[in-house]
């Protein structure tokens, strides 16, 4: 069988960042004004006054900070709540694969490598800017790769899965290298008129390149040296936004077309599964967990995170086994692992030994053990 490595990886960052505090004023503008123009509904109670955030809560919660999005006034102007992002001419590369080209282009230095030695481009990412034609097919041609191009959504594990599938078409010789990049747009499916929630995402965009070992030549090396997938339906993390929305004539509101979940459900469901799947993929290839020297987790929720690691080695972890990067990017859904793996990876020694995992709605969870080379 035949070696893959990661041999480069990339990293898109909008210019705009939110900290807690602005996002808080915004949305406490918001829930003041809601509540002062409803003010008879909610005395009469038929509806409930919608209550006010604040930093500590955020931080208390989720462990972020702030977060780096596309448009920061429009997420800001409690009269709109919502990035602003206006449609472009169909001439016009779209959005994602802007965000697409400026993580690849790093990716592919970091691997020595130009789009000639490109063979297939997959787009992983939780919220696709359209149905067709594929926004991976856009990224390639803006790119000038040849070969073949395909979009894939496993929500907040499309990464992991995306690194699966780049690996299985260069086993099976489908490809000599895979680009594969996660451009996420989370704040356009985020409602930041829910206080449970309105904290939670933020943007950005990463890109990995796989390709044989035996012909990579670069000194960003990790050995994929195996993967394990798994999902399992729930409803606890959901969006039902979709093409078929126009057809319904149920008059179904418009929050469930958002991002809506039911946090203590997936945090006391997912973190046991969690666990549970990183230590069976060690043993199964007998690593001893305490050997794994960086583990580069989903980072949806720090909470998550904590007692993920703490499960498998039965104590905390230190912020270099576990590095923590949502305090200032929040959850940026697929590309939040490979963010962490591109920041914090140059410092490990050869043979080192890292685990990539991912979770979120499915519930989908994805692992894979890297050996530095």
């Amino acid at each position: 069988m035949k070696k893959v490595v990661i041999s480069g990886t990339g990293l898109f960052t909008p210019a705009q960042s939110i900290s807690n505090d602005e996002l808080v004023a915004a949305f406490n503008a918001w829930s003041q004004q809601f509540n002062a123009e409803h003010a008879a509904e909610i005395a009469s109670g038929e509806i409930e006054a919608k209550p006010e955030s604040s930093s500590a809560f955020i931080e208390k919660a989720s462990g972020i900070k702030s977060r780096f999005v596309i448009d920061k006034a429009g997420i800001l102007d409690p009269q709109r709540m919502k990035p602003r992002i206006p449609e472009r001419s169909n001439d016009e590369w779209g959005i994602l694969c802007e965000m697409a080209v400026v993580a690849a282009q790093e990716a592919l230095a970091r691997a020595g490598r130009s789009a000639a030695d490109i063979d297939g481009v997959i787009v992983a990412c939780s919220n696709l800017q359209r149905a067709y034609p594929a926004v991976a097919i856009e990224v390639q041609a803006a790119l000038g790769i040849e070969g073949f191009a395909y979009d894939m959504n496993v929500a907040c594990s499309s990464a992991t899965f995306g690194i699966q599938a780049a690996v299985n078409a260069i086993q099976t010789d489908q490809a000599r290298a895979i680009l594969m990049v996660n451009p996420e747009i989370c704040t356009g499916h985020l409602n930041f008129c829910d206080r449970d929630s309105h904290f939670i995402f933020g943007d950005a965009c990463t890109a990995v390149v796989l390709e044989e070992a035996e012909s990579a030549d670069s000194k960003h090396q990790f050995e994929v040296v195996s993967t394990k997938l798994l999902t399992q339906f729930s409803n606890n993390i959901r969006n039902n936004f979709g093409y078929l929305n126009r057809c319904a004539e149920e008059g179904i509101g418009a929050e469930d077309k958002l991002f809506v979940q039911e946090g203590r459900k997936v945090f006391r469901e997912v973190c046991p599964k969690v666990s549970n799947l990183i230590a069976e993929h060690l043993a199964s290839n007998q690593i001893d967990v305490q050997d794994v020297q960086r583990f580069w987790l989903h980072q949806a929720n720090l909470n998550m995170n904590l007692l993920i690691i703490r499960r498998l080695l039965g104590r905390d972890a230190t912020e270099t086994e576990a590095p923590v990067i949502l305090d200032t990017y929040a959850n940026t859904s697929s590309a939040g692992s490979v963010i962490a793996l591109h920041l914090h990876q140059d410092d490990l020694a050869s043979g080192a030994i890292g685990v990539l995992s991912s979770f979120g709605a499915g519930y989908s969870i994805g692992s894979v053990i890297l050996r530095k080379i």
